[in-house]
């Protein structure tokens, strides 16, 4: 975490020092939760339309702040302890994480995408871990808010930190690119996530581009070879003759492509173009090699050993809820990917369990996809088109959207067998009447939907 005096926090933030100021203090590590402050930290009140952080100044006081920022239009500072007063507290919060990234020597990686760029992070942090000191966005700590946090609580002896730049409209990921100035960005796929806020694909793809913003001269882009949008974007903004790029796909006109998968319940192997590695990560669906590659782009770019890559990538811990394996007491099968969901995440899904062998049958219970806009109902009912007894045996729906899933699979299936249901405890009922240790669940959602209860009832 940073460790700087006060008289260098003051000058990173461009503040003013309060009447009490002591620049000799040390701060150790920043936080803006009064609730999970730690003694000697820096303090920093965030201001929202329904909070604001200067109300528990008296509280982190109490419990041993170092300093604390203090946002200009709030009065006074409190005189019995160090404060730095500032113009707006977020963007010196901004400001103090974009300048202790520039004092270190490390290389910065930034990650962007419609899906795939936690599982991407977690697979280039693993490949890196080989080799290097590495840091990486924990959770969702992806928003101007989350990312800053994330560079500040970084060690001083990292080498490589690995930043997940997420958005929800234009302009957002080119502020997290200049704070962050990456050395290399990877985007990792153009889908329809927020295209109530964006518009259309290419909208989204503009959004994602901004990644380069902050991307040094000469440093590495990694995109999906196979996205036009993006390729339109590199030409009509003349990034070849600025960086490298890198591009990754299925086919053997990309620089990076696979040449063979195997998907499992609980892996997926695969091998590429460049050499004769079988690589295999923990996760279950072929998507997952196509993110695989993006890493390995990078990994290659840190010049880290093939052998190395391929054990970091088998030893990856992916997080929580993205085609994670469950057993339930009863010994069924549960794939929890209900940690998000747009048309293209869930397509790939279900095309995974499709082609999955070794289990009697095959449930899928779906959400909504959460801020796709005018075009939901449709997107939606492509979804239940997809649905047919050659991929999976029962569907179940929850949610008001995901009801239009359910009205076009009913057309493919006996209606016994798609059955659309507003309780999560009925949904989970439903499975343990009709399933055993020989089938498999899957699980899949925006993040709004709280499909994680329907596992937490299976249990």
């Amino acid at each position: 975490m940073i460790k700087r005096r006060l008289y260098d926090v003051l000058e990173m933030v461009g503040g003013l020092p309060s009447t009490h100021f002591n620049g000799e203090l040390e701060i150790n590590g920043v936080s803006t939760d009064s609730r999970n402050m730690q003694a000697g930290q820096l303090y920093v009140p965030l201001v929202g339309e329904k909070f604001d952080g200067h109300d528990f100044v008296g509280d982190v006081c109490n419990k041993g702040v170092a300093c604390l920022l203090w946002q200009k239009n709030h009065g006074p500072a409190p005189a019995d302890v160090s404060a730095i007063i500032v113009e707006d507290t977020l963007v010196a919060l901004q400001q103090l994480a974009a300048a202790y990234r520039q004092q270190l020597p490390l290389k910065v990686i930034g990650i962007t995408g419609s899906n795939g760029k936690t599982t991407t992070k977690d697979m280039v942090a693993a490949i890196a871990a080989t080799t290097y000191r590495v840091h990486k966005t924990a959770g969702n700590f992806n928003n101007h808010i989350g990312l800053p946090l994330t560079i500040l609580s970084m060690d001083e002896q990292c080498e490589v930190l690995i930043l997940e730049m997420g958005m929800s409209g234009f302009g957002e990921i080119e502020q997290l690119s200049l704070i962050a100035r990456p050395d290399a960005a990877v985007i990792t796929i153009i889908g329809e996530s927020h295209m109530l806020q964006l518009g259309s694909r290419k909208g989204i793809a503009q959004a994602k581009m901004e990644i380069v913003a902050g991307l040094k001269p000469g440093g590495l882009l990694v995109v999906p070879g196979n996205e036009p949008l993006l390729q339109e974007r590199i030409e009509a903004q003349g990034l070849a003759e600025k960086f490298e790029i890198v591009r990754f796909g299925e086919h053997s006109l990309h620089d990076l492509y696979l040449t063979g998968v195997m998907v499992q319940a609980e892996h997926t192997s695969f091998t590429i173009n460049l050499n004769d590695q079988v690589y295999s990560v923990p996760m279950a669906g072929e998507h997952n090699a196509y993110n695989a590659l993006a890493a390995i782009a990078i990994g290659n770019w840190l010049q880290v050993n093939p052998e190395q890559a391929k054990f970091g990538l088998k030893q990856m811990v992916p997080t929580g809820m993205r085609m994670e394996v469950v057993k339930t007491a009863t010994g069924l099968t549960v794939m929890n990917d209900a940690y998000n969901a747009s048309p293209t995440s869930m397509k790939a899904a279900i095309a995974w369990i499709g082609m999955l062998k070794g289990y009697r049958r095959k449930f899928v219970v779906l959400g909504d996809m959460l801020e796709l806009g005018p075009d939901a109902e449709m997107f939606h009912r492509e979804i239940g088109r997809m649905l047919t007894p050659h991929v999976v045996d029962a569907v179940l729906t929850y949610g008001p959207q995901a009801a239009w899933i359910a009205e076009e699979a009913k057309a493919n299936f006996a209606d016994a067998n798609v059955q659309h249901l507003e309780d999560h405890a009925a949904i989970a009922d439903l499975i343990r009447q009709f399933s055993n240790e020989q089938d498999i669940v899957l699980i899949k959602a925006s993040r709004g939907m709280k499909m994680e209860q329907v596992i937490a009832f299976l249990k």
